[in-house]
């Protein structure tokens, strides 16, 4: 009547285990990528509104809008996490009355949900197109 207690873990409860784990990640790693994408466009988003709102500034001031380069030269500056995402541009018309548009050109992973746009008008864009949903900002 000797008993011992042995204590520890089978090999088929960490196995069973390691499997459990490994299915989670599975599934959680592309939601969570998603997700990342996601608050970066909405970051994108909120910074064009942003740059609108300077330029339409701007444009009360000196009678026109300002390139992206005299805006970074007078101060302006994109967040850090935004900028390793996006590569801004503002394109100013010559055409009276003057007009603007906005691109924030999509690289590394933000490549899958396109460049975005915004114009002097309050046009919303997105290249390739976007679904509705998208483009609600």
């Amino acid at each position: 009547m000797n008993s011992k207690k042995t204590s520890g873990f089978t090999l088929i409860e960490l196995m069973v285990t390691v499997a459990i784990v490994g299915i989670l990640a599975a599934i959680a790693l592309p939601a969570y990528t998603k997700q990342i994408q996601k608050s970066a466009r909405r970051l994108a988003q909120a910074q064009m509104l942003d740059l609108s709102n300077r330029e339409q500034q701007y444009l009360l001031a000196n009678r026109g809008y300002a390139s992206y380069a005299q805006l970074t030269s007078a101060g302006y500056n994109l967040p850090t996490e935004l900028t390793a995402k996006y590569t801004p541009s503002i394109n100013v018309g010559s055409s009276t009355p003057p007009s603007f548009t906005i691109t924030f050109q999509a690289i590394g992973n933000q490549v899958s949900d396109g460049d975005l746009t915004f114009t002097s008008e309050g046009v919303k864009g997105c290249n390739p197109a976007c679904s509705p949903v998208t483009l609600k900002w």
